[in-house]
């Protein structure tokens, strides 16, 4: 789970394709990720209100075709995405990105721990 030590820490990073991303983390999990399921999560105050943290784009309003057109880091605790779409605003922590992996074993412990 992510609070193992290293859990938020990557180890490698890799764009799979124009549309998947993986994570491979410090305490050796590994994370993959659907670019147009992030583009649906992503944290900036365009796609959720700052205020309440109410979402103003969901996941429905992403088109599944969008595709990661360039990934950077930001420091060393962040990645962000520029989307087929335009946008690139969103600055995605390691934290975030490891709280929304995808994987069964952290869906199932992220709705316990809710």
């Amino acid at each position: 789970m992510a609070s193992a030590p290293g859990a938020t820490d990557p180890a490698r990073i890799k764009k799979i394709s124009n549309q998947e991303l993986m994570i491979v983390w410090q305490d050796g999990h590994q994370s993959r990720y659907r670019g147009p399921v992030l583009r649906g999560q992503c944290p900036c105050a365009t796609c959720q209100d700052e205020d309440t943290g109410q979402r103003l784009i969901l996941p429905i309003h992403v088109p599944d075709d969008l595709e990661f057109r360039r990934i950077e880091m930001v420091g060393r605790y962040a990645l962000q995405f520029e989307w087929s779409d335009g946008h690139r605003t969103g600055i995605y922590s390691f934290e975030l990105l490891r709280r929304l992996c995808p994987c069964a074993g952290c869906r199932a412990g992220a709705s316990v721990r809710t």
